[in-house]
């Protein structure tokens, strides 16, 4: 998680230090101060609003130490939708309340809003109904179990299901665990979800279809090779494969690519993870492979893009694709879906 602690006085500055050290073990967090309160940890701004809006897209959450007001006026232009919004946090500057503001289930702003709480000992403000009541969220489910969400008014209309006490039905292609009791499999039900790689599969008169982004991607390529080709011939190969590339949730590759700038920069255009393997990692994995005496030779193992993705634990879908100095190969990770899962 990238975070922008943002403050205006020095008892804010002074709790943005507080926080920034305990997010910043496993998230990147920056500070920025009001020039006449920071110092030298913190950037320095005149227009929180200028501010904001140069954070608000490159942020997965913002938190501010300020008024309510401050912050709502601040975010108020730059807001899109939830599925595109980062996740907004207001803290006064005594630090008694943690309040989420935008974005709480699919940005994580309630979750991260009940982190801090519970680590500075403030209050958390939730307002949303289905966290109030302590029910079933759809939003919230999916981003947990890294669902892809395909319309949202159908998520809104389950969501009013759940709070005026319905049931909602359950289909899935996958194993699900612990599943709540406002959810029921088996049953003839209004609404429900379906968990499955087919969006057009709707077995509820109101169906939330939930595709897994589970899908890692193995590339190979040649020294120098453009992000702009690799692109180009993973879509193509992708296209051909019927996968869609918004099940994308990682690259993989061999260790002497991991500073290859194209495949660096796929990564980061399409907000994948990226791992790699060594030559005899990806040479003990078992299996019947395109292999290449070339490549054998250039880099240790016979094979690159299928080996990798195996090595990481994915079932080859889409077998070696070659073109204009790039392969591709695409795996499917097992899923077990679990409804107590949170994420942050």
């Amino acid at each position: 998680m990238t975070a922008a602690l943002i403050s205006v006085t020095a008892k804010g500055r002074e709790l943005s230090r507080k926080i920034s050290a305990l997010l910043s073990e496993k998230n990147i967090v920056k500070r920025f101060c009001f020039y006449k309160n920071s110092d030298e940890n913190a950037v320095s701004f005149s227009d929180i609003k200028s501010l904001t809006a140069s954070v608000f897209y490159e942020s997965d959450a913002l938190i501010f130490i300020c008024a309510c007001g401050i912050a709502v006026r601040s975010v108020a232009p730059l807001i899109k939708s939830k599925a595109l919004d980062p996740a907004v946090i207001v803290i006064d500057d005594e630090g008694r309340f943690v309040i989420s503001v935008l974005s709480g289930h699919i940005g994580g702003a309630n979750r991260l809003a009940r982190m801090l709480a519970l680590r500075t000992g403030a209050e958390a403000v939730i307002t949303t109904a289905t966290d109030i009541g302590g029910r079933f969220s759809p939003d919230s489910f999916a981003k947990a179990n890294g669902l892809i969400i395909s319309d949202f008014l159908a998520a809104k209309e389950i969501a009013a299901a759940v709070l005026n006490d319905e049931k909602t039905g359950l289909v899935s292609d996958f194993v699900c665990e612990n599943i709540p009791e406002e959810i029921c499999t088996g049953k003839l039900c209004r609404t429900g979800i379906c968990i499955s790689d087919d969006v057009n599969r709707k077995p509820f008169e109101t169906t939330l279809n939930l595709v897994p982004k589970n899908i890692i991607l193995g590339i190979g390529c040649k020294r120098g090779i453009p992000c702009e080709v690799i692109e180009k011939h993973v879509l193509k190969s992708m296209q051909k494969s019927h996968i869609d590339t918004a099940r994308l949730c990682a690259v993989i590759t061999i260790d002497i690519k991991s500073d290859e700038k194209g495949i660096l920069d796929f990564c980061e255009k399409y907000g994948l993870d990226f791992f790699t393997y060594s030559a005899k990692e990806l040479m003990s994995v078992s299996g019947d492979f395109n292999t290449s005496d070339f490549v054998l030779k250039q880099t240790g193992t016979d094979n690159v893009c299928e080996r990798s993705v195996v090595r990481h634990g994915g079932r080859l879908i889409m077998p070696k694709t070659s073109a204009d100095g790039v392969t591709a190969a695409a795996a499917e990770l097992p899923l077990t879906i679990d409804f107590e899962k949170e994420f942050l």
